[in-house]
Order: C-alpha cells, then structure tokens, then sequence
C-alpha cells in the first residue's frame, strides 16, 4: 500500500518542519526531476501543506505547493454532487464565477427556508443577496478583461488516527485498487480564493502569519513592531483564533507552535463561540489528534489548555459529549503517550470546569488509583496527581465520603510520587509534587488529617537530609511553613514545634559565611524563615522555650557556624514572641554582647543583625542598656572603618552597614535625656560616612541620623545646620537608581529632623524640600513617591495649620495617587526564569512572589513577548494564578492614604474644604484587595471622624458616658460618623487578615475613647459591633479561623485538648485589642454596660482562668476598668468577680496579681452587694499585707489603692492602727501615679476627721508630701493635687515648725 501523503511522516523533522515527499507525488512532476527539499508550508487543520523545491531535468528551479489543481475545462463547478457535511452543493458546470456562487448560495437559501420557513423579510434579503449583492460583487472580478482561472478547492480533508479509540478521518485508500477515497469534502472547481476570502476578508491572512513568525525575531524593535500590530488589527477578529489553532497543530517551529497555544487559549473566551460551527467538529478532532501525537512536552501542554478552554465553553453549551470519554480511554492506553496526555487534559479540565464533574468523581478517582502508579511514564504519575488535588478542591467531604476515603488512601501514593521526583533528581517533577501538596492544604482539613502527622515528619526529613537537593529541602520547609499557617491548631496539637525547631537550627548552621543581607533563598535562609513562622503563629511553649534550652549548645560551641546559627535563629524568632523573649532578656542580652565580641567576623555581624531586631520589637526595654551597647557599636563602627580600606573591603562594609542599622533602632527606644549624652560620638561619626564611596553605606549613616536626631528631639539643635548642609546635596540626585535610593533615605532623615527641631529652624528648608519632593514624583521611582508623602506628613505634623500653603497642591497629588489604575500585567514566565521561583520579584511595578510554574507556560520570555493585551473575557484561567502579588501602586496608595489620616489629624481646619472629596476617595480604599490599604483607610476614616469631632463646639466635645446620648453631636458630624461605621464595619465583621483586625480594634477603642458613646448612638452601630466583639473574643472571627478545625472528627478543637487554648502572641494581639474595645465600650456607655457585660463575663473569665500569665493578667485588668465604668451597676456581678479574684490574688503571675489587687479594690469601692462585700472583705483585708511588701509589676502602689478604698467603703471594718502605717509605709508611689488619688483622699479625709493613727503619722508624711508635690508632675492630677496642697496647708496650720523644715511645703503654704 502506497503511503498516504496527508498522513504524518515519521521521518519528518518536527523542529525543522522537513518531510518526506511522497513517490507518487514526484510520479507527477516532469521525468529527470529531483527533488531538493520540502518543508510544511502554511497551515490546515485537515493534513500538511507542503512547498516541495525542485531541479528540473534543465538544471533550472522550481518550487511545487501541494493542494492545488487547475479546472480540466476551465469551467467552474464539479463532475457529480459533492456534499457539505450531509448537504448537498449546486456543481452544474457554469462559465462564470458569479453564476456558480450564485447557485450554491440559492441552494442554501432554499434548504434554510425548507427548515425553517419562509416570511416577508427573509425573501426580501433573499432577493437582495442574490439578485443584487452577488451581481455587484462578483461580476466585476470577469469583466473588462479581467478573468480567474477555476481551481479545485475543498473542505477538511483528514485521516490521522493516532488511537484505535478515535474515529478515522474522510480520506482514505482503497484497499483492492489502491484509490484515494474522500468523502464529505465539498470539492468544487471554484475561484481559487473563495474559501479564504470568505472566512477571512476582515483580515490580511498571509500578513497575520507573516506578523506572528517576526514575534520570534531576535530584534527587539521587531518584535515590538508586530506584536502592536496583531493586538490592535487582529486579535479583535474571529479569525485570528482559527489562524493560530491552525498555526497550532501545523509543522510550524517548537516555539511557534507553543505561543499560538498560549495566544490561541486567550481568545478562545472571546471568539470561539463566534467561530463557524462547522468548523468546529474537525477543529476539536484535529487538536485531539495533534496533541496525543505531539512530541514537545510544552507544546502538547499548551494544546492540552486550548482544549480545555474549549471544553469549558461547549460543555456549558452542551457540546463535545464524547470528549470525556474519549480521555479517560486516552488515559488507560497501552502507549505511554496518549496517557500522558489524557491525564494531562483531564486534569486541566478538573481545573477549569471542577464542580461540572462532580458527577465523575468516582470514575475520576477509580482511573487516577491506576495512573498514579504508572509503570511507564513519571509524567503520568504526575498529571495523576495534579488531577487529584483538583478533585480534593471541589470535593463535598461531609457528602461524598466515598471519595474522600479514595483520596486520603491515595496520599501515600502521591507521597511516594515526591520522593521518587526528589530520588532522580527531576526539578520540575519535584517542584509539581510539592506544588499539589501546597494545593491540598487549602482543601477541607479532612484530606490530609489521617495522614497529616506522617506527612509532616516526611518533610522535615526532607528538609534536614543534606544528601537531598537543596532546592528539594527548600521546597520542603516552605511546605512546613504552610503547615503552620493553614494548620496551626492541628501542628499545636500534634506538638512537632519542638521537632520542626530544633531541625532548623542545626540547618541554619549550613549557611556558612552567608548573610541576612543575601537575597539568594538557600536551606539555611528558609529554615530561618520557618523558625520566624512557628514563632509568630504558635505558643512561646513549644517554640521559643526549646529554642532557648537548646541555645547554649550553640552559642557556646567551639564551631562558629554554630555560634553563628544560635544567635541568628534567636534574632529571627524575635519578632514572633516580643513579649515572651522581653521576659528573658535579662538572660540574653548578656549572651547577644558577649558575641558581639566572638573572634569571628561572621558570628560578629550575625550578633548585630540580632541586636537590630531586638531594638526593633524590644526598643524600650533593650535601650536600658545602651551604656553597653551603645560603645560597643561604636567600637565595631570604628574598627570596621579603620580596615575597610586595607582589608576584606566587603566584610567590613557589611559591618559598617550593620551597626548603623542598629543603631537607628537601638535610638529609638531612648529618652532625649539619655541619647543627648551620646550625640558628641555619634554625629561626627555618621556624619563622616555621608562622603563614603558606596551609597549603601550613605544611606545606613543618614538614617541612622535621622533616627538620633528624632530621638534626641530639641538637643540635636547644635548639629542640625551643619547636618542639614552636608545632606543638601542628596536631595536632588536623580541620575540612577542608587541616587534615587539614597535620595529617599535623605528626605526620610531631613524629615526627621523636623520634628526633632521643630518648626521655626527648619522653616528655610521647607519650600526647597517641598519642591524637591514634588519634583520625586515624576522621576519614575515608587519608593521615592513614598517618600514625598511621608514628608509631607511630617512638615504637617511639625507645621500643623501652617500647613495651608502647600495643602492644595499636597492634597492633589495624594488624591491622584489614591484614585490612580492598578492593571494588571500578563505574561508568560519563561523556562529561563524558572529559578526565580519562591523569589520575589518586580514586573512593571508590580511586586511578584514566585511560587510554582507549570510546566506548560514556560515560554521563553527572551524568545516570545506576550500579546495577551485584550480583556481575557469569562476566561478564569489566569497567567498569575500561581503569582501572590502586592503592585507598586498598591503599596503606594497605603502610604499616601496613611498620609491623609497625619494631615487631617494634625491640620484638621484647613483641610476643611477636602473632607468630602477625602470620605469619597478613601471609602472604597476600606475593601481593597490589598490589606495594607484597607488597614491604613480605616485607620485614616476614623482619624478623619475624630478630626471633625475636634471641630465642634466644646460642651459638645465633653461627652458623659451611657445611652441615649445626653449630648448631640452636630448634623455634620452625624453624617460623618454613618457613613464610616457603615463601610467599616462591614469589613471588620468579615476581615480575614489579622493585622487588619488589630489595627481596627485598636482604631475603633481610640475613637470611642475619644468620642463617647456617639457612634454606638447611630442605628446601625451597636449590634455589628456587639457581635464582631463576641466573635473575637469567642475565637470565632473570620481571622482567627483554621483550617484544622472542620465537622471531621479527627480535627483538633481547643473543647478536646485544652493546649490548644494556648495562643501565640500574634493570635493573642487580635483579642487583646477586642478586649481594649470591650473596656472602651465599658467607658462610653457606663453603667448601661452592664447588660453587655453580662454577655461576655463567661469569655472574660476563661482568659482570666487561662493557661498563660499575658491571657490573665489582661483579663484581670479588663475586668476592673469594666467594674471601675459600671460603677454600682456592677453590684449583680459582685459574687462571681470575687470568686475569680481571690484566686487571681494568689497568682504566680505579678502582673495578674497586681491587676487583681487593683480590681478587688475597685469592686469593693463601687458594688452595693453588701452580703458578697461583707463577705470577702476580711479575706482581702487579711491578703493586703504581704501584698503591700512586694516589689514590681506596680504591686506595692496598686495595694495601696486597695487599702484606701477599703477604708473608704468600710472605715469601721478596717483596723486602722495597722493599716494606715502600712499604707503611709509604701508611700510615695513611684510606679502607678493613678493610684495617688484614692490613697491621699483617704489620708485627707482621716486627717480631716481627726483620725490619731493618722496624725500620729505626720512627722513620716511630711518628706512623703514635698516629694509628691514635686517633680514629675504626673505624680497627681489636678484635683488630688488640690487636696494635698490643702492638706499641707492644714498640717502647716497646726504645726508650722514641722512644715518650714521642707523648703518643697513651704511653697505652697
């Protein structure tokens, strides 16, 4: 049998497009002829089209395109009736070309109105097309010597049949005589471009291709060139979605091949559908066929999209109802190939069309159990695995346990699959397991639960094994990093913590020489990253405890790699547990500043990074010990400065960077007092590095600077001219993008300054800066926009209502930025970028974490620009939908709305005028998609809420606490306040990000506390806010919400293990500022607040009950500001606030302790339960004396404060002979000044009354007195202060000679 032409050619070169020409093809050509070369020319869905290059027997050339033949009477027509699918053509042989249209057309006419009928308007269209449209047309194309010679066209031709499973195409060989058969082709002798011109006469189909091969052109401009074209003057048409499917499944070249899938997927949402449906049939056959015999694995992969795109439309049309079929035998073939493609495609369409299948899942999962243990082909397994994590997505587990079990006995399987990808070495294999596993921690808990701790301990050996790749290991511990953040509860209770810690920290001794400041992601980077992770997400208990009882094995190992990773992993879990590594830094510190001093330089710059973030989370209470470590500093800088220009230029400069940089968040934890002392050494020094030659360097000593000048405040007056002259500079420096940089952090420190100098010396900088700020708008650099912002903030902080000036222009711009576009940017990350993948990175201003890559969109990007331009329709199929982007403009926008809220805050009247426009701007900003922005909007609505509140008149300012309202605020204000509680509100209730939530809570205490109950007054304000409240505090918030907790039974619950109650202190930071509500709720609405109160005791006392000391001591204290605001409204509560009190009295904690005194007090003071008072009072009474003799946590004064109220409540109760000496004996209270109110209006008024213990007390109370009189100031408010002066003036009354021995009394006698 002879070889069929329109079949594929084994021999053919796909890369090269040659083939092999048939024999019976050069039969034909003259005797003598050779054949030189022949190649695919143009492109058909239905066989190859060939240009064939020839010598002929007179050495001359000639070149054969296959597919054309000349009419054999030169008339139009064919010798019998052929057939369009099963209708009939008009053939009759007719001399014209009009006349041959014409008779097809009216055949199609009459067959349209024998199926449809006929009406007036169809005739009249009828008449119009036929009798005049054809007439006009075609006519001209023969007339007036113009002719056309009638060639053969026709329809798809096809015979490939890649599987037995497929139907064969419309050609084929007799087998007796040898003869081609063709059936349904509509073969005419027509016009030789009919069939072309009708499908494509609204564009140029030879420029299309033309312009499609120059978007591989090494040319730039070129490439620029075409791609312009093809997105404004065909992509909008129909058939540039049939020209690239026909590119697709040509013999054009590998590349080729693969952009017109990655375009030809694109348009399919907007053109398919629009295509003619007789097209449509050999079109899904053809790309069937093509892709199970494509041998480009990222060719066949895209083909594999374009199919599904489809699939997705005509299914949800009813159409391609075999296609399902059809895969699933493709899947279960003998021959490797078609079951790596029919894996591949279904799993592809479980992606796109899920919850369509669902109806399949069980023949899914039966054929998946299989092809998941493929013998043959690793890509099998893969795709395999793939489809399954799309299953487990949409799968209802509480409905379809059947399926759910498959699933979870198939995790082994795909376990196995992982390793046997990480065993061979294969990158992309491994980095697709990985990716499926990331994929099943977002589904419902109970997929991966049976095996959820197997899996972990699976990834943790991964990750520790150094015989194991290191982009494996690196995968592994951003898998485990997901386990924390989607399964914390369940990773808290299973206790791997501990494990998953200490692995990382012997990781984190591979890191070698390397560090913080590297960006290449490494094992020893990403372990540290997973300690910040297990710190930030869980207890203190299970993560930094071991952490800490293990360091010393490190730090004092004689291995500096060792050193070096101890005091690193310490430093990065600082940020996770504040509060927790602040209670033992009198332990740490000690063992930070002996590192500091280590002989290794690695281990030197490792402990300056960790005093940095030390600073940075702990300023306060590190700043106490700056006579340590501010000289230690000093000396590394010095030193570091000395060698850089004679030794290791690059290890020194890093030193230098490094203790500037914590020197600027060391500063800022010290008073002006303290930091004034230091300014003769520090200034020069960073001073001198403003001239270094490396512009890092500048940028570390300048912000620095600006970090000493704000802390310092009015002592850096004496360096601020020569300061500010030495950076003048650097403020307008624009030539790279190290100038701008630099640039940046100068604006920042000169902003700085400001506020440290305040508005009078700064103002001859103002308008230069203004305008140079102005000016950094427009030089294309997004951090230096930020910049501008930020000091326009600052000058408004320092400037207030003088301000004015430059409001106008300032407020222009912000609004600009606010109201500007964020797009969107596709692309296709080429195969060269595959190692940016778990980097971060910037693509037109758009800051892109990489995650995984699909092995079918790894288009070169240096080969192929994207031309996806247009508007991807309903296509959900995104090109980032592995990307988790934050854009440039975003985070722009956060800072300038942050901006907004300093401007009106600080110069609320003249900004006036722009309130409207800023509510109007700034309301949507409240459901961005980017949290940062919803953060900083809300922050600044209720800034704004508080500005206008500020405006109004002052009796109306002085609100008193309860509902109704005593006092109205303005209509304005009114207005205000309905239109932002409605927005926010509404975002609080649903809010996922924890951050976001914090800082609402805290926004929405401040402004409660200081607007009063005026927003709980409006209609829609008290419910949301009751009921978000009690979800927080009940642990039911959207942000607090698990993944491990779902109806399986095997999920973790805090009911079944109470260890799970226990919270990291990011957890904790949600409800301590809910609790910081609850109290602000408690003020405003006083006594009324009991009826909320009585909703939320149940949670307020389990905190107080709880496991961890922060939990109760906060509760504690809550509970007493609540009893303080309640006043005797707290008396149905008296009994059971007593009962949790006198066992917080004997709490190991001294904080809780402290709060309870304080609480008992203030109980004891304002309930009118006289049984439940009379009852505790002696077991208080007789508690308040070892209390009074304990030192820290505010024990002394908070008991104090009890014992006056004691007196007060019950003076005949209390024996005073013992109790007001103990109580004068703690005196002055040096620790909570508020405090001193209750305890010296006690004394007053037992002086007042003559009591004689008291004023056998006066020669003691006379020094206590001068000293509370004295400085500070804050020691008593102005009424306490009041009744100790008159107290003073009583005693001196009586007793001058005592009194005139105190210079301090006299004063005020």
């Amino acid at each position: 049998m002879t070889t069929n032409l329109f079949e594929a050619q084994p021999t053919g070169d796909s890369k090269t497009g040659a083939i092999e020409v048939d024999e019976n093809v050069i039969a034909k050509m003259p005797a003598g002829t050779r054949v030189i070369a022949a190649s695919g020319h143009g492109a058909s869905f239905w066989t190859r089209t060939a240009r064939v290059e020839t010598m002929m027997p007179d050495e001359s050339r000639r070149t054969f395109f296959l597919k054309k033949s000349i009419s054999p009477n030169g008339k139009y027509g064919f010798h019998l009736t052929t057939y369009n699918g099963n209708l009939p053509q008009h053939c009759t042989w007719t001399d014209t070309w009009e006349e041959c249209y014409g008779n097809n057309l009216e055949r199609m006419f009459d067959l349209e109105e024998e199926a449809r009928g006929s009406d007036g308007d169809f005739k009249e269209i009828r008449d119009a097309v036929l009798d005049k449209a054809v007439t006009r047309l075609l006519r001209p194309l023969e007339s007036e010597g113009r002719s056309i010679k009638p060639c053969l066209v026709h329809g798809d031709l096809w015979s490939f049949r890649p599987a037995d499973w497929l139907p064969s195409g419309n050609v084929a060989t007799d087998i007796e005589t040898g003869d081609p058969i063709v059936s349904d082709a509509p073969a005419l002798y027509a016009h030789n471009e009919c069939f072309e011109s009708s499908k494509f006469d609204k564009m140029d189909t030879k420029k299309f291709v033309q312009l499609f091969g120059e978007i591989l052109a090494p040319d730039t401009a070129r490439v620029k060139a075409a791609t312009a074209t093809l997105k404004s003057e065909f992509y909008p048409h129909p058939e540039s979605l049939s020209l690239l499917l026909q590119i697709l499944v040509s013999d054009e070249p590998t590349s080729l091949r693969q952009l017109a899938a990655t375009q030809a997927r694109s348009l399919i949402s907007k053109h398919w559908k629009t295509l003619p449906e007789e097209q449509k049939p050999q079109i899904r056959q053809r790309l069937l066929q093509k892709t199970l015999s494509e041998e480009q694995q990222l060719v066949r992969h895209g083909a594999a999209r374009v199919i599904t795109a489809i699939a997705k439309k005509d299914l949800d049309d009813g159409q391609w109802p075999d296609l399902f079929g059809t895969l699933v035998q493709a899947a279960g073939s003998q021959t490797p190939r078609h079951r790596e493609v029919g894996t591949y495609v279904l799993f592809t369409t479980i992606e796109a069309i899920g919850e369509d299948m669902t109806a399949k899942t069980p023949q899914l999962l039966e054929l998946f159990s299989k092809t998941i243990n493929d013998p043959q082909s690793a890509e099998v397994k893969i795709n395999s695995m793939l489809a399954l994590s799309r299953i487990a997505i949409v799968l209802d587990t509480d409905e379809d346990t059947a399926s759910l079990n498959t699933i979870q006995e198939l995790i082994p399987q795909m376990v196995g699959v992982l390793k046997e990808a990480i065993d061979a070495g294969d990158e992309d294999r491994t980095t697709q397991s990985f990716e499926v596993f990331q994929t099943l921690l977002g589904c419902d808990s109970s997929v991966l639960n049976k095996h959820f701790k197997d899996l972990v301990q699976f990834m943790t050996n991964i990750a520790a094994d150094t015989d194991v790749d290191e982009d494996a290991r690196t995968q592994a511990l951003s898998y485990l990093m997901q386990c924390v953040r989607f399964r914390k509860l369940k990773m808290q209770g299973l206790r791997v913590a501990e494990q998953l810690t200490l692995k990382c920290l012997e990781i984190v001794t591979e890191m070698g020489d390397a560090g913080t400041e590297d960006e290449e992601i490494t094992t020893g980077r990403s372990a540290l990253a997973l300690i910040d992770v297990l710190a930030e997400s869980l207890p203190p208990s299970q993560v930094v405890v071991p952490l800490l009882h293990n360091l010393g094995a490190y730090v004092n190992s004689p291995d500096p790699d060792r050193r070096k990773a101890g005091i690193m992993a310490l430093g990065t879990c600082v940020e996770g547990a504040p509060d927790f590594i602040n209670t033992q830094l009198h332990e740490i510190f000690p063992l930070v500043l002996r590192l500091l001093e280590d002989r290794e330089d690695k281990v030197r710059r490792a402990a300056l990074d960790t005093i940095m973030r030390l600073a940075e989370d702990l300023a306060e209470d590190l700043g106490k010990e700056h006579a340590k470590l501010i000289p230690a500093l000093v000396k590394h800088l010095d030193i570091a400065i000395r060698e850089a220009s004679t030794s290791d230029d690059e290890r020194n400069l890093v030193t230098i960077k490094a203790c500037c940089n914590a020197m600027d968040a060391l500063v800022e934890g010290l008073e002006p007092e303290i930091i004034s002392k230091y300014l003769p050494e520090l200034v020069p020094r960073m001073s001198r590095l403003f001239t270094h030659p490396h512009s890092t360097i500048k940028a570390a000593a300048i912000g620095a600077l600006g970090a000493i000048a704000a802390s310092s405040e009015e002592a850096f007056s004496p360096y601020f001219e020569q300061t500010m002259n030495s950076l003048s500079e650097y403020v307008r420096i624009k030539d790279s993008v190290e100038e701008l940089d630099l640039r940046c952090t100068t604006c920042d420190a000169m902003g700085a300054m400001a506020l440290a100098v305040g508005a009078k010396p700064f103002q001859k900088y103002v308008r230069p800066l203004m305008e140079a700020t102005e000016e950094g708008l427009h030089l294309d650099h997004p951090k230096l926009r930020e910049t501008s912002f930020l000091f326009w903030g600052n000058m408004a902080k320092v400037y207030k209502d003088e301000f004015k000036p430059f409001l106008e222009g300032v407020v222009k711009a912000i609004f600009e930025s606010l109201e500007s576009e964020e797009s969107e940017l596709e692309v296709e990350l080429g195969e060269e970028a595959s190692d940016l993948a778990g980097k971060e990175i910037t693509i037109g201003g758009k800051k892109v974490k990489v995650a995984a890559f699909s092995d079918d969109e790894l288009v070169a990007a240096s080969d192929i620009e994207d031309l996806d331009g247009m508007e991807d329709g309903d296509d959900d199929d995104s090109d980032w939908d592995d990307l988790q982007t934050v854009t440039a403009v975003a985070q722009e926008k956060e800072i300038a709305v942050e901006v907004v809220g300093d401007i009106v805050t600080h110069a609320t009247q003249p900004y006036v005028p722009y309130i409207e426009k800023t509510v109007e701007i700034v309301l949507p900003l409240s459901e961005h998609s980017y949290e940062g922005v919803r953060r900083a909007a809300i922050g600044t609505l209720f800034r704004l809420y508080s500005a206008v509140w500020g405006l109004q008149p002052e009796e109306i300012q002085k609100w008193k606490p309860g509902l109704p309202l005593q006092q109205k605020p303005t209509d304005e204000v009114v207005k205000l306040g309905e239109i932002i509680t409605t927005s926010t509100l509404a975002v609080w209730g649903e809010e996922e990000d924890r951050a976001t939530v914090t800082d609402l809570n805290r926004n929405l205490a401040a402004t409660l506390n200081l607007t009063g109950p005026s927003l709980l007054s409006l209609p829609s304000t008290l419910t949301p806010v009751s009921q978000t409240l009690l979800a927080l505090l009940s642990r039911k918030h959207p942000c607090q919400t698990d993944f491990s907790l779902s109806a399986s039974s095997s999920s973790p619950s805090p009911d079944d293990d109470p260890g799970l109650l226990e919270s990291s202190e990011y957890d904790w930071l949600v409800i301590d500022t809910a609790l910081d509500i609850l109290v602000a709720l408690a003020h405003v609405l006083g006594p009324t607040f009991a009826e909320f109160y009585n909703m939320v005791e149940k949670l307020l006392f389990r905190f107080a009950s709880g496991s961890e000391a922060i939990e109760r001591s906060t509760a504690v204290g809550v509970l007493a500001e609540c009893i303080r605001s309640m006043d005797s409204a707290v008396s149905p509560f008296t009994g059971s606030m007593f009962k949790l009190l006198m066992h917080r009295l004997d709490d190991e904690d001294p904080e809780t302790k402290s709060n309870a005194v304080f609480a008992v007090g203030i109980l004891i003071e304002k309930s009118r339960d006289e049984k439940e008072v009379g009852r505790y009072f002696n077991v208080v009474l007789a508690k308040l004396e070892g209390l009074l003799s304990m030192e820290g946590a505010r024990l002394k004064d908070n008991a104090a404060g009890c014992a006056a109220r004691m007196v007060g409540r019950g003076q005949d109760k209390v024996p005073l002979g013992a109790v007001v000496p103990a109580l004068v004996g703690v005196l002055p209270l040096t620790e909570d000044f508020e405090e001193n109110a209750p305890v010296w209006g006690c004394l007053v008024r037992l002086y007042s009354e003559g009591e004689p213990t008291t004023l056998g007390l006066t020669p003691q109370l006379l020094p206590i007195l001068e000293k509370v009189l004295g400085p500070p100031a804050a020691q008593l408010d102005d009424q306490t202060r009041e009744q100790v002066v008159q107290l003073v003036k009583f005693i001196h009354s009586k007793q001058p000679q005592m009194v005139r021995k105190y210079a301090g009394l006299m004063g005020v006698c």
